[in-house]
C-alpha cells in the first residue's frame, strides 16, 4: 500500500512545487506601491509657455535622491537644475532652465515609496506644439535585473526562514516538549534561523543597488550601505539581525538546558521560554510590518499590530506543519510523534486559522477598498488565489484531524501491545539468565565433584610417592591456569560482542520503523500532512508575491489618475467625446448617448448629443437632459437643456464652464412616461 501511494504523493508535491515556481517566475520585480496621481504640467499636456518647474504628486510619501527627477529636451539633454525639493513627502518639484524652446519634453523619475519598494516612470508634455523626441519613455522600471532577482529570492527565503523558525519552535514548545531532544526537529529550527539570517544579510547588502542603479558592483559600496542604514528599511533589517541574536539564545536554551530537564522541571521553564519566544517572534514580525504595506496608508497605527498577528499566525501554522511533517517522516523509530502532540498542533493550527481570517479580512478591506478590486486588480486576483488555497488547506487539515482521532483511539492498543512485547522480551531475557545461571552452577558442581574424585584416586595411587602427588598438584594448578586463559579469550572477544550488539540495535530499529509505518492511521496522517505541506508551499509563495504587488486601492487610484491625464490631452484636439450606453429597462429602452463638447475649455462651449440604438440607427427620445458637476470644488450640478435638431440629435450653444478640472457629465434619458435613467462619465476640462 505504501509503495502504491507514495509515488502519487511525490507527484502531488512536484505539481505544487511547479505551481510555486510558476508564481515565482511570473512575479517579476516589485510593482510600484506608490502611484503617480498628479503632475504639473500634466501628462500629454500642451502648454503655451515653458513652465518654471515640474512637480510630481504620489499616492503616498516617497523619498527621492538629488538625481532622481530629470527633465529632458527633445535631444535628450537635461534642462533641470538637478535639485528636487519635496513638500509634505508626497510631492516633489524641480526647477527648469529659463527660455526653453518649443517641443516635447520628457520627465523621468525614480523614487522609493514609504513601504520600501522602488518606483520608476516617465511621461511627456509639450511646449507650444508637440515635436519628435529622441528620448524613449517605454520600459521605465525599478527593482529589476539581476540585483532585483536576487532581492526577490532573498525576500522569499526570509519569509520561509521566519515561518520555519517560529513555527518549528512553537511546535516543540507547545505541542511536543520531548521533541526538543529529536535531532531532526533541532535541524529544522536551526535551518530556519540560518536561512532568515543569511537572507537578511543579503537584503541589507543588496538594498542600495536595488533601489538605485541596479548594478551588482554597487552591492559592495560601503558609502551606499551607510545611506541604506539611515533609511527605514535599512533600520528594520538591522533590527532583525539583532533580534536573530536573541533568537539564537532562545534556540540554545530550548535544545540545551530545556531538553536536559525532567518533565516536572520542564513545566517551570516552559512559561519563561514561551514568553521570551513570543516577544522575539513579535519583534521579528514587526520588522516587516514597520517597513512595508502596513506602515503606510489608512489606519497605519492599527494595521501594523494586525500585520504582526497575521505574520505570526502564518508562521505558527505553516512552520509547525513543516516540523510535524519532518517528524513523521524523518523522526527516529524509537521516538514516534505521539497522538497527543498531533492533537495539540491541530488546536494550535485551528487558532492560527481563526487569526488569519480575522486579520486577513481587515487587511483585504484596507488594501482593496472595493469589491471590484478583487477582479480588476492584480493584488485582488492574487488575494482570491490565496483565499482559495487557505480554503483547500483547511479542507485537507480536516482529514488530518480525522486521522489524528483514529490514531488517538488506536494508541492505547498499540501501547498495550508494545508493553506486552517488552514484557515478553524481558521474560525471555530473565529465562535465559536463569538457564545460564543454572547451567553454570551444575557445571561447577560437576567439575568440583570430578576434581575431588580425581584427586582422591591420585592420592590413593601415589600415597607413598610425594613426587607423584606433587605432579598431581601441578596438574590441578595447570587446570586453573587453563581457566584463566579461557577468561582472557572472553576479553579478547568483546569487540565482536559490541558489533553484534550494534547489529541487533539496527535490526530492532528497522523493525520498529516497519511497525510504525505499517500503522494505517499513522500512514494516513503522514499522507494528509504531506498534502498540507505541499499546498502550504504554494500559499507561502503567493503571500510573498502579495507583499511585492501594488495594493488594489493604489492601483485603482493610479488608473483614475491615468484616465484624468488621458482626458487632459483632449483639449489639444479641440473637443471631448463621451459615449455612454443606457438601458431604462423598458421595451426599446437600450441605446447609446454620444456627448461632444467643443472646445472643452473654460468659458463658452458647444455641446452636441447623438442618440443611437444598439444597431447604430438614430432615434428620438421624449426627453434628454444634461448636468455638469465638479465635485472637488462643490460646483454644480449646472443644468443644460439641449434643443432637438433632427432625429437623434440635440445641441446647446454657449455652455459655460467656469473653471478647469475634473467634471462629471450626467445625462438623463427618458424613453417613455415612466421609464428613465441617468448615466454619467467624468472628463478633464481645461
Amino acid at each position: 500500500m505504501t509503495q502504491t501511494i507514495a509515488p502519487r504523493l511525490r507527484t502531488l508535491v512536484l505539481l505544487l512545487l511547479a505551481a510555486a515556481c510558476a508564481l515565482l517566475a511570473g512575479a517579476g520585480p516589485a510593482s510600484a506601491h506608490a502611484a503617480l496621481t498628479g503632475s504639473d504640467p500634466r501628462e500629454g499636456a500642451v502648454v503655451d509657455e515653458a513652465p518654471a518647474q515640474v512637480s510630481l504628486t504620489f499616492s503616498e510619501s516617497v523619498s527621492m535622491d538629488d538625481d532622481a527627477l530629470r527633465v529632458l529636451d527633445p535631444r535628450g539633454e537635461r534642462v533641470d537644475d538637478g535639485k528636487p525639493s519635496g513638500t509634505g513627502g508626497a510631492t516633489y518639484s524641480v526647477k527648469l532652465h529659463a527660455g526653453l524652446p518649443d517641443g516635447t519634453y520628457t520627465v523621468t523619475y525614480q523614487v522609493v515609496s514609504a513601504d520600501s519598494h522602488p518606483v520608476a516612470g516617465a511621461y511627456t508634455f509639450s511646449v507650444g506644439a508637440p515635436s519628435e523626441t529622441s528620448v524613449a519613455v517605454s520600459g521605465q522600471s525599478a527593482g529589476g535585473g539581476f540585483v532585483g532577482g536576487l532581492y526577490g529570492v532573498g525576500r522569499y527565503v526570509s519569509y520561509t526562514g521566519f515561518a520555519v523558525l517560529v513555527g518549528g519552535a512553537a511546535f516543540v514548545l507547545a505541542c511536543w516538549p520531548r521533541g526538543s531532544g529529536v535531532r531532526v526537529l533541532q535541524r529544522v529550527v536551526v535551518s530556519g534561523w540560518l536561512a532568515l539570517t543569511a537572507a537578511t544579510l543579503l537584503l541589507l547588502l543588496l538594498r542600495g543597488s536595488y533601489t538605485g542603479s541596479g548594478k551588482f558592483a554597487d552591492v559592495f559600496d560601503l558609502n551606499l550601505l551607510g545611506e541604506v542604514l539611515q533609511t527605514k528599511p535599512g533600520a528594520a533589517l538591522v533590527s532583525r539581525l539583532l533580534l536573530l541574536a536573541a533568537a539564537a539564545l532562545f534556540i540554545a536554551v530550548l535544545f540545551g538546558a530545556y531538553d536536559k530537564r525532567e518533565d516536572e522541571e520542564k513545566r517551570d521553564l516552559t512559561f519563561g521560554l514561551a514568553v521570551g519566544g513570543s516577544v522575539v517572534a513579535a519583534g521579528l514580525a514587526a520588522t516587516w510590518a514597520m517597513s512595508e504595506h502596513a506602515s503606510v496608508g489608512l489606519q497605519a497605527g492599527l494595521a501594523m499590530p494586525v500585520d504582526v498577528v497575521h505574520l505570526i499566525a502564518v508562521a505558527t501554522w505553516l512552520g509547525g506543519l513543516t516540523a510535524l511533517l519532518v517528524a513523521l517522516y524523518r523522526g527516529p523509530a524509537d521516538t514516534p510523534v505521539p497522538a497527543l502532540a498531533v492533537r495539540r498542533f491541530s488546536r494550535v493550527a485551528f487558532g492560527s486559522v481563526i487569526a488569519l481570517v480575522v486579520t486577513g479580512t481587515y487587511q483585504s478591506w484596507r488594501q482593496l477598498g472595493s469589491w471590484t478590486a478583487f477582479t480588476d486588480t492584480r493584488y485582488g486576483q492574487l488575494l482570491l488565489v490565496k483565499i482559495g488555497l487557505v480554503a483547500v488547506l483547511v479542507g485537507v487539515a480536516h482529514f488530518s484531524r480525522r486521522w489524528t482521532a483514529q490514531l488517538a483511539e488506536a494508541a492505547p492498543a498499540v501501547a498495550g501491545a508494545a508493553a506486552a512485547r517488552r514484557a515478553e522480551k524481558g521474560a525471555g531475557k530473565a529465562s535465559t539468565k536463569a538457564s545460564a545461571k543454572a547451567s553454570g552452577t551444575a557445571s561447577a558442581k560437576a567439575g568440583t565433584k570430578a576434581s575431588g574424585t580425581a584427586s582422591a584416586k591420585a592420592g590413593t595411587k601415589a600415597s607413598g610417592n610425594a613426587k607423584v602427588a606433587q605432579k598431581a598438584s601441578g596438574t590441578t594448578k595447570g587446570s586453573g591456569t587453563a581457566k584463566g586463559t579461557g577468561t582472557a579469550k572472553g576479553s579478547g572477544g568483546s569487540p565482536r560482542a559490541a558489533q553484534l550488539a550494534r547489529q541487533r540495535a539496527a535490526v530492532d530499529a528497522a523493525r520498529q520503523k516497519r511497525q510504525r509505518d505499517a500503522d494505517p492511521n499513522r500512514f494516513g496522517l503522514r499522507r494528509s500532512v504531506l498534502a498540507e505541506a505541499g499546498i502550504a508551499v504554494v500559499l507561502l509563495v503567493v503571500t510573498t508575491v502579495l507583499t511585492q504587488t501594488e495594493p488594489g486601492r493604489t492601483e485603482e487610484e493610479a488608473k483614475a489618475a491615468g484616465g484624468s491625464s488621458a482626458a487632459a490631452s483632449a483639449p489639444s484636439t479641440g473637443a471631448v467625446t463621451l459615449d455612454m450606453p443606457f438601458d431604462t429597462g423598458a421595451q426599446n429602452g437600450k441605446g447609446v448617448v454620444r456627448v461632444e463638447l467643443d472646445p472643452a475649455r473654460v468659458g463658452a462651449n458647444d455641446m452636441h448629443l447623438y442618440v443611437e440604438r444598439p444597431d447604430g440607427t438614430a432615434f428620438d427620445l421624449p426627453e434628454v437632459k444634461v448636468a455638469l458637476t465638479q465635485k472637488a470644488k462643490s460646483i454644480g450640478p449646472l443644468p443644460v437643456a439641449p434643443d432637438h435638431i433632427t432625429t437623434g440629435h440635440w445641441s446647446a450653444s454657449g455652455v459655460q464652464i467656469p473653471m478647469a478640472g475634473d467634471w462629471e457629465v450626467a445625462v438623463t434619458v427618458r424613453t417613455s412616461d415612466i421609464d428613465q435613467v441617468t448615466i454619467s462619465k467624468n472628463t478633464q476640462i481645461g
